[in-house]
């Protein structure tokens, strides 16, 4: 199967909110979504879709920022196929088309969290060669 890769323009950021609803299982409201997506499309932040004949079936946001310890990197985020695609090898094609993307825009290194509840995308990530670097902390305010 063909699928097709590509950056989502920002008028069409609120296309994403529907999968993105699925991967966050904490029932974050649309609406709340599409005020915090109107906002990461004014900062480093770039969104890619995966398509199957125009139909959005999985989603990526790509943070940038340059880090003292790994030089210009992206940070992949809510990362997310449907479910109805998944075991078809998207995932990988999705992560070759974003390290080429991304090598383009000069980018030395990619940085990612995971949930750790989701062992699926720890096997996953580690095929792709990532390695546990440190713990991901988070303090709602």
């Amino acid at each position: 199967m063909a699928f097709e890769f590509k950056i989502i323009e920002k008028e069409q950021i609120n296309s994403v909110i529907p999968l993105v609803q699925k991967l966050n299982k904490n029932n974050i409201s649309y609406e709340v979504l599409e005020q915090r997506f109107s906002e990461m499309i004014t900062q480093n932040y770039e969104c890619v879709g995966a398509f199957d004949n125009n139909k959005l079936i999985g989603v990526c946001g790509l943070w940038y920022c340059t880090r003292h310890y790994s030089g210009k990197s992206v940070e992949p985020d809510h990362v997310f196929i449907d479910e109805d695609y998944r075991g078809k090898g998207i995932g990988k094609q999705f992560f070759k088309w974003i390290y080429n993307y991304t090598l383009n825009k000069g980018c030395e290194a990619v940085e990612l969290n995971t949930y750790v509840s989701n062992s699926a995308s720890h096997k996953f990530y580690f095929n792709e060669g990532f390695k546990i670097l440190g713990y991901h902390f988070l303090k709602k305010l």
